[in-house]
């Protein structure tokens, strides 16, 4: 990650450690794999596993592993972090999750490829003494231990309202309508955006022309479906509500390459580097900022207290887990100035390319 958002996402994270550990009340009878440890975890040794899902989406890898391992590190400096990302495999997850448990992880923060097959990980962990923190996804077919996340049915509403608010400045064509491209299948999370924006889209009185679920996420897939839905409304699409960047990035380029101009307005979500710059550009119309070093470093948090039981108590339950939900903050062109920009959550040379260098100028930004 770049320093500019270190140093911001650090100051959030501390201020997260503060809320979950400042309520933690009727801790668990005892932490994995025996008696509590006692105290906190400055002294405690474990591993604990943070197993993610895919690279379609770089988060990951420049946000979630850096901030989990960075707050697990201040909380317990002797414990070590086992990362592993499946690339979209869920077979080679449970590998992973077999490994890690082999090598004698305590907990396992798990963001599962597929949220139903992870319920038998679940079961293996509980019968071993294993916890388990699902993150950002949830599992909904059986209890974890805790459940960390953005509120992602709230992502899915909030990009969808932008979206059709945008679409009323205008005259829309009577028969006019909007495209969904929401997220994989097998992912729980994208189901809860998938609702989110549906509900931000009823109601409107602007029609959902067609529907796809992307196969794990990808881009490309997004991409060629949009293609063919060019093909089949023409101009008639006026929209596209995407669940992500990378399905927003998708569509943006099926549009792109069938020659449409100007693009119509297209959503997203993660805040990553392209997106702002597409943003900064006027490709994209919108985008939720939720820096995932905040839900890590609250996963570290959770790990470290299920195993000194001292668990923060949860302000909500999700699939009858224990939930630690974060909001997220929209993002426009109209205000990606004052919300990332100026809080430091992305720095303006890694935005302000020379390709994008006379966009971020118009806006007050140099890199």
């Amino acid at each position: 990650m770049t320093r500019h958002r270190y140093l911001t996402t650090a100051a959030a994270l501390a201020a997260a450690a503060l809320v979950l550990t400042g309520c933690a009340t009727n801790p668990p009878s005892g932490s994995a794999g025996g008696a509590p440890a006692a105290g906190s975890g400055a002294d405690l040794q474990a591993k604990i596993a943070f197993l993610m899902p895919d690279q379609a989406s770089t988060r990951y890898e420049e946000h979630d592993a850096p901030g989990f391992k960075a707050q697990l590190a201040k909380l317990c400096p002797k414990c070590e972090a086992l990362y592993n990302n499946a690339t979209g495999d869920a077979s080679k997850q449970q590998q992973q999750f077999n490994s890690a448990v082999a090598q004698g992880a305590k907990v396992v923060v798990l963001d599962p490829v597929d949220s139903t097959a992870a319920a038998s990980m679940v079961n293996t962990a509980k019968a071993q003494g294993v916890k388990v923190i699902a993150y950002d996804r949830p599992i909904p077919s059986i209890a974890a231990d805790y459940y960390v996340s953005f509120d992602n049915e709230a992502i899915g509403k909030a990009i969808a309202q932008s979206l059709v608010e945008k679409l009323k400045t205008g005259q829309l064509p009577p028969d006019a309508g909007v495209l969904g491209v929401y997220g994989s299948p097998t992912d729980a999370a994208a189901g809860l955006i998938k609702k989110g924006m549906k509900a931000g889209i009823e109601g409107s009185g602007i029609q959902l022309l067609a529907e796809y679920d992307t196969p794990d996420w990808k881009p490309e897939a997004a991409q060629n479906w949009v293609a063919g839905q060019i093909t089949r409304f023409g101009s008639k699409i006026v929209g596209v509500v995407a669940a992500n960047d990378g399905t927003g990035g998708g569509a943006i380029a099926a549009f792109k390459a069938g020659g449409v101009n100007p693009v119509p307005p297209v959503t997203g979500n993660d805040a990553t580097t392209a997106a702002v710059q597409l943003i900064v550009a006027g490709d994209q119309y919108n985008t939720i900022s939720k820096p995932s070093e905040i839900v890590a470093g609250a996963a570290a948090d959770v790990a470290v207290g299920l195993l000194t039981g001292k668990a923060p108590q949860a302000p909500t339950t999700l699939f009858a887990t224990p939930t630690q939900l974060f909001q997220p903050t929209l993002v426009t062109k109209e205000n990606v100035k004052t919300e990332l920009f100026d809080k430091k959550i992305v720095a303006p040379g890694d935005i302000c390319t020379p390709t994008y260098a006379a966009a971020c100028s118009a806006i007050g930004v140099t890199g």
